[in-house]
């Protein structure tokens, strides 16, 4: 409703010269009066019979564009004669829905209060939508000529001989929806799930449950605005919603912020049925998630990840933890969200640097698990540098699926999940060394080039794997050097590394491509002559 499907399908149908049909004026047309009458009148089930048969008879008689009422996919046979057509749904974030609805008296299910209603209509027709859709594209931010050339684009449709759309192929079925990855639960904890898409923070009440009384949303400095809109949305439906916000980047995750934190909660009494809720970079999931370990010992959090970085890494697995002047992320718990919500619109506003920062972290989940992911990157350095990118979902979702399998098995990193720190013991150094001032996809990048020299000289990664991971790095604008002259802090400070055991240094490296495994107290000259190959 209110998603100006009348305006794109009138678009659609002359840049196809096809012709355009709307289902609810052929009722206004056949009734003689208007659709809000006929709910006052007769009522929404009368209303609906109407629907169905004008749907039916459009669908018979009709060849071009057709617009369908909102309603029309409850009917179940009717959700059976669209499964043979080509269709779009056009989706709307819950605020510019209201903006557009919330003052139209011609809605008439809408007339009281048209947020709260709106999202009780959207959580019962949501999966009917998508269940019948075979391309979704968001309207949120596009006039209408955008959207209809993103229709266009999203179903690859062309014109057939005679002015008629041409049959449906299964492959022009182009899901846009969203991709659901399980996180399996070990060691006590409850599985959960990844969301991936676009326009998903309606799925957030959901995940929050019936349960909560009280909800807390942390939030960086940078998305102030986006902080207190989940706050006020969250208000709307029925939650006592606070808002903290915490010092932007590595910043927040430090002992005084974790404690103005717990602060906050304790003066808006929060419970252990309560719910705090992440939304930002790896830091700031990272820290949300260990305010909730560690406030009564443990309450639910979701987080909502607004980075390449935070999506396929810090808001996937449970790691949680805050920085101290010795190292990164020495002080955490392991305590897995509720769920996480990786909506993919949050990137198109990130500056380029960031985005391809994150890419560190899909490039390593594609060498040490998946390399379809290298190949995807490789086809395309520089698409892949943007949101916009043909492959961006997909690389998203494969990175997120590499980590996901690997921590389901393992959850508290006693084993297989130290593989998901290839490139970090010599990254992790590097950022200490940077007092947290470089980005941690560059530092990973430059670990990564470390890792394949090391594991080049201890004889066990060959050389074509190895000279990928520099063309593969340097293609999408990676750094892959650091100074030689910071390499005796940079050792001291890989010895305060997690995966260390006492003084013997551990390192992930690959046996080859997708093989990880651990090299342990490699020889002191090895390890120089491999950062000689990284040292500038």
């Amino acid at each position: 409703m209110g998603v100006g499907k009348s305006t794109v399908g009138q678009l659609l149908a002359e840049r196809l010269g096809v012709g355009y049909r709307d289902t609810d004026e052929d009722i206004v047309t056949a009734q003689g009066r208007a659709i809000a009458e006929i709910f006052v009148d007769e009522g929404e089930a009368a209303f609906r019979d109407l629907e169905k048969e004008a749907v039916r008879s459009a669908l018979v008689e009709h060849g071009g564009v057709l617009a369908l009422g909102g309603g029309a996919v409850l009917d179940a046979d009717t959700r059976v004669l669209l499964a043979a057509q080509r269709v779009v749904y056009l989706s709307m974030d819950v605020e510019e829905a209201v903006k557009r609805t919330g003052l139209n008296a011609a809605r008439p299910l809408l007339a009281v209060n048209p947020r709260k209603q709106w999202r009780e209509l959207m959580e019962a027709r949501r999966h009917l939508y998508e269940e019948v859709a075979a391309a979704v594209v968001a309207t949120d931010g596009r006039n209408p000529e955008q959207v209809a050339q993103a229709v266009l684009d999203a179903v690859e449709l062309t014109v057939s001989p005679g002015g008629q759309l041409p049959d449906p192929r299964p492959e022009d079925a182009v899901v846009n929806d969203v991709t659901k990855i399980q996180v399996g639960g070990t060691a006590g904890s409850d599985p959960y799930e990844v969301l991936v898409g676009r326009q998903l923070l309606g799925e957030l009440g959901g995940l929050i449950g019936a349960m909560a009384k009280r909800v807390a949303v942390i939030h960086p400095e940078a998305l102030a605005e986006t902080g207190d809109a989940l706050r006020a949305d969250l208000a709307e439906q029925g939650y006592e919603a606070i808002a903290i916000q915490v010092p932007n980047a590595e910043e927040a995750k430090t002992a005084e912020v974790a404690a103005y934190c717990w602060k906050a909660l304790g003066q808006s009494g929060f419970t252990r049925t309560d719910v705090i809720v992440g939304v930002g970079g790896g830091a700031s999931t990272d820290l949300a998630g260990f305010v909730a370990a560690t406030w009564l010992r443990g309450v639910r959090w979701i987080a909502v990840p607004t980075t390449v970085l935070a999506m396929v890494d810090a808001a996937v697995g449970g790691k949680t933890g805050i920085n101290t002047a010795e190292g990164k992320n020495l002080v955490g718990s392991f305590h897995p969200p509720a769920g996480v919500l990786c909506d993919l619109a949050a990137l198109d506003s990130l500056a380029v640097n960031d985005y391809v920062s994150g890419l560190a972290e899909v490039i390593k989940a594609g060498f040490i698990a998946d390399p379809a992911i290298l190949d995807l990157i490789e086809s395309d350095p520089e698409a892949a540098r943007t949101p916009t990118g043909p492959h961006t979902a997909e690389l998203i979702v494969r990175s997120i699926k590499v980590k996901a399998e690997v921590v389901s098995s393992d959850l508290r990193e006693a084993g297989v999940r130290e593989i998901l720190n290839y490139g970090h013991t010599l990254g992790h150094a590097i950022e200490k060394n940077e007092r947290y001032k470089w980005r941690h996809g560059a530092a990973v990048s430059v670990g990564m080039h470390f890792a394949a020299e090391l594991g080049r000289l201890a004889g066990r990664l060959d050389d074509a794997t190895a000279d990928r991971h520099r063309s593969i790095l340097e293609a999408v604008g990676l750094p892959l050097h650091y100074r030689y002259d910071q390499w005796p802090k940079l050792v001291e400070n890989m010895k305060v590394d997690k995966k260390s055991r006492g003084d013997l240094l551990r390192f992930i490296v690959l046996d080859g491509l997708a093989k990880p495994t651990v090299l342990e107290g490699p020889d002191p000259a090895v390890l120089l002559a491999a950062y000689g190959e990284v040292g500038e």
